[in-house]
């Protein structure tokens, strides 16, 4: 697969496939999503979410007793669907490029597609990935209009001067959320899984990451973004690992820059918000990242300044490892790497290390060595 476009060190990694490895796409895929609609999650207390939100910096598009809506400032519909209930993700909303493609890929799968409630509009379908997470493919939503963007700062760099008798001065506000970018889970079938995605919603791997010795057993992780041709997408709209248990891991929402990340950090600690890592910027993707964790402990990324890559680069290949997690910034926390003595989430990964081991799936012996070394690498 490498050789399409040249060496992948000019491109976005180190290097490419080598002959035999998974091509990262499917031949003849069912449909091909253009982006994320939304996440819905399942919370106790939509109160204390709510608060939350609006001080990482969502809007509130609508709240009831039992649900919250919440947006971004881009045009659209909401980002997260948050229903009231015990602490639990729900699954993500892929978004089609019309309705025919719902009805497709509803025929394709012999399940039923069906108006969505009137809040959102449009026409859905429910689908179960292997690892038995919960996805919906959505068309024809209602758009809401966009609302007031933060806008980013004027910057002088070297002998680009625009700023002149104006000083910098960004106020310590919640970090607007502009969109929706990426959602990450943890898979006990990885292989299983990523194929799913790929043939029935056309998805394509931006990112291979294998075990360190392990790369002749395949790879345990990949970026995965939307096909959406000549049009350039995020670097990842989907990530999935490898892990003992299905899980979600984090999801992430773009913010206007770097300013505008760091002074709604500093408003989140002010107001006793748990930072989980951060700053810093990732190496698959490029992103300015900072994770922080909501009340009811899901983990939640702020990120500006992320690639965009079209359909022709084909994926880049490297060992996964802590440290190549970020180009600058402090090392991954332990409690973004899930081995925090503060999480209760930390007990639950390590046992079911060991129930894993039993059961009928790709996290064997040999693979949990592999992701035991990732995190003092």
């Amino acid at each position: 697969m490498a050789g399409h476009h040249g060496t992948h060190n000019d491109l976005h990694s180190e290097q490419g496939a080598v002959r035999g490895e998974h091509p990262g796409r499917a031949t003849d895929p069912v449909i091909k999503v253009r982006d994320l609609a939304w996440l819905e999650f399942q919370k106790p207390d939509l109160a204390a979410s709510e608060r939350f939100a609006h001080a990482f910096g969502f809007s509130t598009l609508t709240r009831t007793a039992d649900e919250l809506l919440l947006r971004g400032t881009e045009a659209g519909g909401p980002c997260v669907i948050v229903r009231k209930g015990p602490s639990k993700y729900l699954g993500a909303a892929f978004q089609a490029a019309d309705a025919s493609d719902v009805l497709r890929l509803a025929g394709a799968v012999g399940a039923s597609a069906a108006q969505l409630p009137e809040n959102l509009g449009g026409l859905g379908v429910d689908l179960v990935d292997p690892s038995g997470a919960r996805v919906r493919v959505v068309a024809d939503l209602y758009e809401h209009p966009a609302l007031a963007a933060q806008p980013a700062q004027t910057l002088n760099v070297g002998r680009q001067t625009p700023r002149v008798n104006r000083t910098q001065r960004p106020a310590r506000e919640p970090a607007r959320v502009e969109r929706l970018g990426h959602v990450v889970l943890q898979t006990t079938t990885y292989l299983e899984t990523l194929d799913w995605y790929l043939e029935h919603l056309g998805l394509i791997v931006s990112d291979f990451k294998y075990f360190e010795g392990q790369r002749e057993r395949g790879p345990t992780m990949s970026f995965i973004r939307c096909d959406r041709g000549s049009e350039p997408a995020d670097h990842h709209t989907l990530a999935m690992t490898l892990g003992p248990r299905n899980r979600y891991v984090h999801s992430a929402y773009q913010v206007a820059d770097l300013d505008a990340l760091a002074a709604g950090g500093e408003h989140l600690l002010a107001l006793g918000y748990f930072r989980s890592w951060g700053i810093g910027r990732h190496i698959e993707g490029s992103q300015i990242f900072d994770y922080w964790r909501d009340p009811d402990g899901f983990l939640v990324e702020h990120f500006t300044d992320g690639d965009l890559f079209d359909n022709t680069l084909e994926p880049g290949w490297s060992p996964m490892t802590a440290s190549g997690l970020a180009q600058w910034g402090p090392p991954a926390s332990a409690d973004f790497m899930g081995v925090s003595p503060r999480r209760a989430d930390t007990f639950r990964e390590l046992g079911s290390m060991l129930t894993s081991l039993r059961g009928d799936n790709e996290f064997d012996l040999s693979r949990l060595r592999g992701l035991l070394k990732v995190a003092s690498s």
